[in-house]
């Protein structure tokens, strides 16, 4: 199983797509140093390189602030208007869903995480599980 094509989303889409992937790898409450090294490589590879370091860097201090300013109800919310169409939506749910199952444990916060991505980004719930069962299996 292999997500959607990324070719075709703009910046404000992939920068939406690496703050969904930070959410994700952030659903326990821990980004250690190691983890953001393995992030920033994973989503460099994922994107083609289309978003600079520095801006990585600066985008995910600016993830980190908002979503202790906000609270994740409200960067979901911000997710789904910036990510306009069901294929973004589909492509951010499944790399977000990779980086939960990369440990190989699938922990509850971060289960929950998924949970309420697919209904703030108005995916099909049943679809959304099976994706997360079969990205846990492989």
């Amino acid at each position: 199983m292999s997500p959607p094509p990324l070719q075709t989303l703009d910046e404000p889409n992939l920068e939406a797509l690496v703050e969904l992937m930070f959410l994700a790898a952030f659903a326990d409450g821990e980004f250690s140093p190691e983890e953001k090294t393995h992030f920033a490589r994973s989503v460099e590879s994922l994107t083609d390189r289309r978003i600079p370091q520095g801006t990585m860097d600066a985008l995910l201090q600016t993830v980190v602030a908002q979503l202790q300013k906000e609270g994740r109800a409200a960067r979901l919310a911000s997710l789904k208007e910036r990510l306009a169409s069901p294929q973004a939506r589909k492509v951010a749910f499944f790399l977000a869903a990779q980086v939960v199952v990369a440990d190989g444990i699938v922990r509850s916060s971060e289960r929950e995480l998924l949970l309420d991505v697919a209904a703030a980004l108005e995916l099909d719930q049943a679809e959304a599980a099976d994706i997360l069962r079969k990205l846990a299996a492989s």
